[in-house]
């Protein structure tokens, strides 16, 4: 146990205390499972799962309650494994390390898993409870949100009896989300040709660390450095004024985040080496320069490599001259919502597998026209420069539907709880909302949540006093669907 367990609600922060102790990166959810059913078993709840992990249990209504609609509260069970490079954490088995700091909780050196670990507590603490007042409900625990939302999507059309779903995945207090984007993905794969060093070349490895990263949907509108794509930068504008060969070039790690980190390795002649680390530098302070408000910890560290062999000719300027095209950042903002980005896509990972490169790149958009035409544009590019392209199956966005019940239960209890009119808003991230409402027709659904910041990075805090807050509207909306 840890100064969390006595933050407040207690019956909340209990259950987050322990989850920080469980393995639960996406596709590794098996521990937290577990947990899961053992608060079911423990408070005699009745629970089933199905056949890739998603968890459902039921709750009997309080006396009196028992003709209320069924009310799901859904959130998803896996978090995203970020660490700073410098931080020895093994996200199988270590705990995470929690700290307090001017009201915010963090994690040090690695993700938090807020996201979704605040909505996965405040479940459990309603599961256990003894004084909400409530009709009917079903707590939805979905499997591998942060990798594809592969638990929602092979959710079966009978797995649920509600009809009013609050999904407690948003991250924004003092806002109802009554939408989201859709998403898609495109694989481009580059079988690299190595050759042996020349001689009287030299290998330097090049390091670009220290940027902020962050969620490709929640935080794409801060405009952040993409670590990948400025140290393609740099790289493609040294070229120009001098020969060298490229080793490698790797980043990123998630789908869903932005890259914080690249590395590179290149062979140059030693009579350039230092003309050549001088003009990355030169390159790496202009656009230090330009995102310097954004990301003021950003550094460039070149050092030497032994290197035996390097990319060809072809396959250095291939790699480059791709990485270098594909575009990355907002396309469009919302005609309808204002300040709202519409269209985004996101270089997420270069990734090295034996001799083959495999860049990943992920689409949003809340119009579905808008990411098959971003994914198409990322294809033709992909073919231009002779890679291997495959289109990754997408998710649905969530129209927003601003006559809901569930929408006037919540914003009724935020004004009254809280004292405030609520914002009504979409959200450029996916949520599992998109999917679910496919799924299961009618479904009426409002998402809600803490003030989390800095999701899918080592950044990654949460309000503590958000979190209080989130939980009376969620009691109190519980008790108004009553």
């Amino acid at each position: 146990m840890t100064f969390v367990s006595e933050l407040k609600p207690q019956a909340l922060w209990q259950h987050f205390d322990k989850i920080l102790t469980i393995p639960r990166g996406s596709k590794n959810e098996q521990a937290m499972a577990e947990y899961v059913i053992s608060v079911a078993q423990k408070h005699n709840l009745s629970y089933k799962t199905d056949q890739v992990g998603n968890i459902v249990v039921s709750k009997s209504a309080t006396s009196g309650k028992e003709n209320a609609p069924i009310v799901i509260l859904q959130s998803h069970l896996d978090m995203v494994n970020e660490k700073n490079a410098d931080v020895d954490h093994n996200f199988s088995k270590d705990p995470l390390k929690p700290r307090q700091e001017d009201g915010y909780l963090y994690a040090t050196g690695t993700t938090l898993g807020s996201d979704n670990g605040i909505g996965v507590a405040a479940a459990l603490a309603v599961m256990g409870s003894s004084d909400v007042q409530h009709g009917p409900m079903e707590f939805l625990f979905t499997i591998d949100e942060e990798t594809g939302m592969t638990g929602a999507s092979a959710l079966s059309t009978d797995f649920l009896q509600g009809r009013c779903l609050l999904n407690m995945d948003t991250e924004e207090e003092g806002s109802l989300y009554v939408g989201c984007a859709g998403g898609a993905g495109v694989d481009i794969k580059l079988d690299h040709q190595y050759e042996n060093l020349p001689a009287g070349f030299e290998g330097l490895a090049i390091k670009l660390h220290g940027l902020k990263g962050g969620h490709s949907g929640v935080d794409i509108h801060l405009q952040r450095g993409n670590a990948v794509k400025l140290l393609v930068r740099a790289l493609v504008a040294t070229k120009k004024d001098f020969h060298f060969k490229l080793g490698n070039i790797i980043g990123g790690n998630m789908h869903n985040a932005i890259p914080r980190e690249a590395f590179a390795t290149l062979a140059v002649s030693s009579s350039d080496r230092k003309a050549l680390e001088a003009k990355l530098r030169e390159e790496f302070q202009a656009f230090y320069a330009e995102f310097k408000l954004a990301e003021p910890t950003m550094k460039l560290d070149v050092s030497s490599e032994n290197l035996k062999s390097v990319l060809t000719e072809a396959s250095g300027t291939q790699t480059l001259n791709l990485l270098n095209s594909l575009p990355h950042g907002i396309m469009a903002m919302s005609y309808d919502i204002p300040d709202l980005v519409e269209t985004s896509v996101n270089v997420a990972s270069v990734k090295l597998n034996g001799s083959e490169l495999t860049i990943h790149l992920s689409t949003r958009s809340s119009i579905d026209s808008a990411i098959q035409a971003i994914q198409n544009r990322v294809i033709s590019i992909g073919e231009l420069a002779g890679g291997k392209v495959k289109e990754l199956e997408g998710y649905p966005g969530w129209k927003p539907n601003l006559e809901s019940k569930t929408l006037q239960a919540a914003k009724a209890a935020h004004i009254e709880i809280l004292k405030k009119e609520p914002g009504i808003k979409a959200i450029h991230a996916g949520l599992e909302c998109g999917l679910i409402g496919e799924k299961y027709d009618g479904m009426d659904m409002v998402s809600l949540g803490p003030q989390i910041e800095f999701p899918h990075s080592p950044d990654e805090r949460v309000r503590i006093g958000s979190v209080a807050d989130f939980y009376k509207l969620l009691i109190g909306t519980l008790e108004r669907m009553a």
